[in-house]
């Protein structure tokens, strides 16, 4: 749980880590795990499909990764600095760096390979 004690600023929903502008940076650079933003919106069909698969495998992983949610239309500027276009859009940081990024509604393995292979 050594990834945890970074998020005393961030908002946590269901296990997750809420991330905004003000607090994004500050979180996925400081971090020692790997941190897995999902970045979505709430009209966004293929998002709410994703977001139990996403909220599964926070539970599985959550002793080796930070697993965060950022709404894109609330925090445009770290969509932007991201390209960030579709949604939902998962980047994996490691070291505050983006080091792999999923697009879309993909099936619950194809997500668990991409994060697996950084923690």
């Amino acid at each position: 749980m050594e990834g945890r004690r970074y998020l005393s600023s961030a908002s946590r929903e269901e296990g997750l880590t809420q991330l905004e502008t003000k607090n994004f940076h500050q979180i996925v650079d400081s971090s020692r795990v790997p941190v897995v933003v999902d970045f979505w919106a709430a009209w966004c069909m293929p998002c709410r499909i994703m977001h139990p698969i996403f909220e599964r495998l926070s539970k599985k992983y959550a002793d080796r990764a930070i697993f965060a949610r950022l709404n894109v239309d609330e925090n445009p500027e770290i969509a932007s600095e991201y390209s960030v276009y579709s949604i939902p859009t998962f980047i994996i940081f490691v070291g505050g760096k983006p080091v792999e990024q999923v697009v879309g509604a993909v099936g619950e393995k194809a997500l668990e390979r991409a994060v697996a292979k950084h923690i």
